[in-house]
């Protein structure tokens, strides 16, 4: 599988699970540069992310990423599916935080 990410335009956010609750690995992937940190998602909704130097807008991105995923582990749950999902990639285009 190609693990290189790194778009031509716009950036990539990645959240891949490091552990059997909400801990992830949490990335964003630009044309000029790579930023990785954690998150760790709540079922309350909440997410707490850290990447250091990142653009704030692609931080915030992916933040909100954090909590749209979050918010859907009670209906995952209730659906008998896995609470937290292995992994989440979303691409955003330019003038879109990227």
């Amino acid at each position: 599988m190609n693990r290189d990410l790194t778009p031509t335009e716009g950036a990539r956010l990645l959240l891949e699970r490091t552990g059997d609750g909400g801990e992830y690995r949490a990335a964003i992937y630009t044309p000029a540069a790579t930023y990785e940190g954690t998150a760790t998602l709540h079922e309350d909704g909440g997410a707490d992310v850290a990447i250091a130097g990142a653009p704030d807008e692609l931080v915030d991105a992916l933040r909100m990423l954090a909590k749209l995923t979050a918010r859907g582990a009670a209906a995952r749950r209730a659906d008998g599916m896995p609470v937290w999902p292995a992994r989440v990639l979303r691409w955003r285009g330019p003038g879109r935080g990227g």
